[in-house]
């Protein structure tokens, strides 16, 4: 019998961190490797703003060390509240509004306030997490296989026949890991599906929630636009809670700020969840973040570099592969869309590379490393089976001069495969 608890027993860690620790390993023990495979930020290439850098040294000058109020400060989630109004054309209330350290803790309060033992959650695969926080939740997984005929994510018809019965549904848009997005089109129809089936639950009847998670919604590409649920149908707002922050947008992942909106109800549980664990964004970043996201001149003029820089690396990345393509190569590209991300496909399992067998997906990903020096995240690691070919390359650690470099090394290692 064990010692520890069921959960305990029952946990694993993140793939994706599990790998990032082993690919650590091997770059300190000297191996020349162009590690892709966390979605981070170097800060070296990608800073955070200037200006919130600013604002966050002169917190820590005037003090701002003590604990800061369980939902946020009040100057925050005010000025939350005035960003999303500009960017997403919705409007919110400061108590519908929680604070914690990063999207994280966030997402956990917000399985614990709405998940009980045994309820249906849906998502689809690939997506970040959500299989892990349904298991520490004990929900009843509802898996979503999306296709890449779609750009990996869930359709409407995919969706469909799950609702009935459900608790959750998680979305994410634009989605980690693939840098695609929901169109208007079918968000409309995940929308209308939600409510229909909200207004068929009477009494007691606990009602379907959507996690919506809108953590890359400022990194759109071109035509891509950034839908949002409560803007294409105010009724959802009594039924979507959003995630969002200042992670990836601002490339701030370790400044640690993150906010949830949402009905006052929800948001007032995962507040009294988030009071016990303390999972508080820090008083200096805070301070500093409520007065950063006001600054409307700063905020587009900090966008304007950062997306390009970005847009670069996925687009250089994206026609490296239709070229390998091209030339007949078993590889493939989805286009990019949003976030740091460029889903990639690497089709060599079952075939000879000098002389050896890679005999699973497994075995190409280590072959890739070992010959490519190229480590990236396959899509096992977001729910998939273990045979998908396909990965998840993150550009915000990638320098520019190096593209060309990993690309001929690829290329080099895909004419050893018969």
């Amino acid at each position: 019998m064990s010692s520890l608890s069921q959960l305990a027993e029952s946990l694993t860690g993140s793939e994706i961190v599990k790998l990032g620790n082993e690919i650590g390993k091997r770059i300190r023990e000297g191996e020349q490797i162009y590690n892709y495979t966390i979605g981070d930020f170097d800060p070296h290439i990608f800073p955070i703003p200037s200006k919130l850098e600013e604002l966050i040294v002169e917190a820590y000058h005037n003090k701002f060390t003590n604990y800061p109020t369980a939902d946020g400060i009040p100057e925050l989630r005010k000025a939350i509240t005035q960003f999303v109004a500009e960017h997403d054309n919705v409007q919110y209330n400061q108590d519908e509004v929680q604070v914690a350290s990063g999207g994280r803790p966030l997402i956990y309060s917000l399985f614990k306030a709405i998940v009980d033992p045994g309820d249906k959650v849906i998502y689809a695969v690939p997506s970040w997490n959500n299989n892990h926080y349904t298991s520490m939740n004990h929900g009843a997984h509802c898996v979503i296989e999306a296709h890449p005929e779609h750009n990996f994510m869930p359709t409407l018809a995919d969706i469909a026949p799950h609702i009935s019965g459900a608790t959750l549904l998680c979305l994410c848009t634009p989605q980690n890991p693939t840098g695609t997005t929901l169109d208007k089109e079918t968000l409309e129809g995940i929308c209308d599906l939600v409510i229909a089936e909200n207004n068929k639950r009477t009494g007691n009847t606990k009602k379907l929630y959507v996690m919506f998670d809108q953590m890359y919604s400022m990194l759109t590409y071109g035509n891509i636009k950034h839908h949002n649920p409560v803007f294409l149908r105010p009724e959802m707002k009594q039924y979507t809670i959003f995630v969002d922050g200042i992670s990836k947008s601002f490339a701030g992942t370790g400044v640690r700020v993150g906010w949830a909106l949402g009905p006052a109800i929800v948001l007032s549980k995962m507040k009294a969840l988030l009071s016990h664990v303390g999972a508080w964004a820090p008083m200096a970043e805070q301070k500093a973040t409520a007065k950063f996201l006001v600054q409307s001149d700063e905020v587009a003029r900090y966008f304007t570099l950062f997306k390009k820089g970005l847009w670069e690396r996925l687009s250089a990345i994206y026609e490296g592969f239709m070229l390998l393509k091209e030339k007949g190569y078993p590889v493939d590209c989805i286009v990019p869309q949003a976030a740091i991300y460029l889903t990639v496909k690497i089709d060599l399992a079952g075939k000879y590379a000098n002389g050896r067998l890679l005999a699973n997906q497994k075995a190409v990903t280590d072959y890739l490393l070992e010959q490519a020096h190229l480590a990236i995240v396959p899509f096992c690691c977001f729910g998939n089976n273990s045979e998908s070919p396909w990965y998840r390359i993150s550009v915000g650690i990638i320098r520019k001069e190096d593209i060309p470099t990993v690309l001929g090394l690829l290329e080099d290692a895909l004419k050893n495969v018969h």
